[in-house]
């Protein structure tokens, strides 16, 4: 295989609602889009960086660059039987785990195209369907949270993710609890906005049967995170401080943790997510796969590595209406039945990329070509 052209698409999307976190208020989905050629194949991938260094320390302007100086030119440089290559010929770099996440995920769809298999298939994966949850932003008013929630119940959403921050915290979630009974499937997703001083808080936390808390302590953190998971009753599960599969096992080691969230962009790519989630199976910590509100590219990529075994909780891969009125595939992601997502079986994602929405929502279109000049397109819609 190989790879021939990468074009890079940056687009902007609005989001149907703003969404509200500890880090900050989302309006936008604003990230890139890679194709990578060969023959007549292309292969689709996304990167999920957020527009600000919030999350992590990429953003869309970082992946771009990466990408163009150093990524794309090393996969130009040679030929590559499997794309489990691909993460070796990044290992030099540093970091920079979404910028190589998305070109290897377009290596990953381009070579199940060219194998006329499954983007799932070819990573393994065994499900034909999976479980979906949905993360609720942080909202103004107790009330407006509850209405949210009753909304998603209704839709058959098998996991609530609540998203709490210092002042929000014991009171939503106990009065979730209050109104829809002990037996919905409930998470605290923390984003990182507490530390050990507010331990006595947290151990509140415990009396609402809670599925997990998510990331409580620092994004960097696992030695404060295991001092806290001794203290509490319900599992944390950590996501910003797992980009390794080597912070994975030190995590679990420490007894810092006892489920992992999986993001395909923060662990760089699809093969290392692909190791970690075999780790974690090994060790016996069930993993889930959580989303950064990714387009439709990027939801098949989480819905194919979500359709290997280990992948036990879950996942936050909501269908497309859910953030967007239109998507960057056709047909729209949606549920099969209340709650689930089937696995597409068509060669690589599985879905049609729809090139009216793309342009609809583009910012800046660049071609490059081994051996060639690159093209470059502005679009001046934003």
């Amino acid at each position: 295989m190989k790879i021939e052209r990468v074009d890079l698409q940056r687009i902007k999307i609005p989001l149907t609602a703003p969404f509200v976190t500890s880090m900050g208020l989302e309006t936008h989905k604003e990230c890139i889009l890679v194709r990578a050629y060969s023959g007549t194949h292309v292969g689709f991938g996304e990167s999920v960086a957020m527009d600000v260094p919030v999350y992590n320390e990429e953003d869309v302007d970082t992946v771009w660059y990466m990408l163009e100086k150093y990524l794309i030119p090393q996969l130009f440089s040679r030929e590559i039987e499997h794309p489990d290559e691909v993460s070796q010929i990044f290992s030099w770099m540093r970091r920079n785990q979404m910028a190589k996440s998305a070109l290897e995920g377009a290596v990953w769809d381009l070579y199940a195209k060219m194998n006329g298999m499954s983007l799932s298939r070819a990573l393994g994966g065994t499900r034909t369907t999976i479980d979906v949850g949905v993360s609720i932003g942080i909202e103004p008013t107790i009330e407006k949270l509850l209405a949210r929630v009753d909304s998603f119940i209704r839709d058959g959403y098998k996991k609530i993710k609540v998203k709490i921050k210092p002042g929000f915290d014991v009171e939503p979630i106990r009065a979730i609890r209050h109104t829809f009974g002990p037996d919905v499937p409930l998470m605290a997703d923390a984003n990182s906005a507490y530390t050990l001083a507010d331990i006595d808080m947290l151990k509140q936390l415990d009396d609402f049967g809670l599925i997990m808390i998510e990331q409580p302590l620092g994004h960097d953190d696992i030695i404060d995170h295991a001092s806290l998971q001794r203290e509490l009753k319900t599992p944390i599960c950590l996501d910003e401080s797992i980009h390794t599969v080597e912070d994975a096992r030190k995590a679990i080691e420490l007894g810092s943790c006892r489920i992992i969230n999986i993001k395909i962009g923060r662990v760089g790519g699809l093969t290392d997510a692909r190791k970690l989630h075999d780790l974690c199976a090994a060790k016996g910590v069930p993993v889930w796969c959580g989303g950064m509100q990714e387009v439709g590219i990027g939801r098949a990529h989480n819905i194919a590595i979500a359709s290997l075994a280990n992948f036990t909780i879950p996942g936050d891969t909501s269908p497309s209406h859910r953030y967007f009125t239109e998507d960057v595939v056709t047909p729209m992601i949606d549920f099969v039945s209340p709650g689930v997502l089937a696995v597409p079986t068509g060669a690589g994602i599985g879905y049609t990329i729809n090139e009216a929405a793309i342009l609809r929502a583009l910012v800046q279109h660049k071609s490059y070509f081994a051996n060639q000049e690159s093209t470059t397109t502005v679009i001046p819609n934003w």
